[in-house]
């Protein structure tokens, strides 16, 4: 059975939700990182920066969300989470599950370091400005892909929806979508989903 290490409000809520999208049975198992689980030598042997999320599929062990979510994605076909292979809408979704982590998640991580996670003595109004004027064009051109489309890919939900929209959610938290009416709409869309309710309830 598939086997994934998590911890509330990380991106291991990230696979969580495609799982629970797929319908295939795993085991959760949830680390504790105020007591320093993560850094355990038993889960440092799987994720080697004591970092989650973690997946073991039999002898495999996989770190990275994005990478954790393509794997799935491909694993289970029929859950239709993926685009066929060769196809236009393939390479626009390797597009997006790149673009997830690569362009859209650092300006939102400095906001969230410099307004919530570092102590105020280590914040910088300026990196705050700086990365919401980069977010912003992040925001423009995901508002311009998702125009007249429910999803990412259009009709069809994605592994590519969970990468966008998990971050996306945690953009809304920071209060950097209050002016941006269509990401709002798409995030909130996503967070009706069952699979993504039962993934973040606890």
């Amino acid at each position: 059975m598939l086997k994934l290490y998590h911890s509330a409000q990380s991106r291991s809520v990230r696979p969580r939700w495609l799982l629970e999208e797929i319908g295939a049975p795993y085991e959760l198992v949830r680390l504790d990182m105020s007591k320093q689980e993560h850094k355990a030598p038993a889960y440092l042997r799987i994720s080697p920066h004591g970092t989650v999320p973690a997946l073991v599929d039999g002898d495999l062990a996989l770190i990275e969300s994005a990478a954790i979510c393509a794997y799935l994605a491909d694993k289970f076909p029929d859950a239709h989470m993926a685009p066929a292979l060769g196809t236009p809408q393939r390479g626009r979704y390797y597009q997006w599950m790149v673009y997830s982590m690569a362009t859209l998640e650092p300006p939102v991580i400095q906001v969230f370091m410099h307004t919530v996670m570092l102590p105020e003595a280590e914040r910088s109004a300026q990196a705050v400005e700086q990365a919401r004027a980069s977010f912003a064009g992040v925001a423009d051109v995901l508002a311009t892909a998702l125009s007249g489309k429910p999803f990412m890919l259009g009709e069809q939900f994605s592994a590519a929806d969970v990468m966008i929209g998990s971050t996306l959610a945690w953009s809304q938290f920071l209060g950097l979508l209050n002016e941006r009416p269509a990401l709002q709409e798409y995030a909130q869309r996503l967070s009706a989903r069952p699979a993504y309710q039962r993934a973040t309830a606890d």
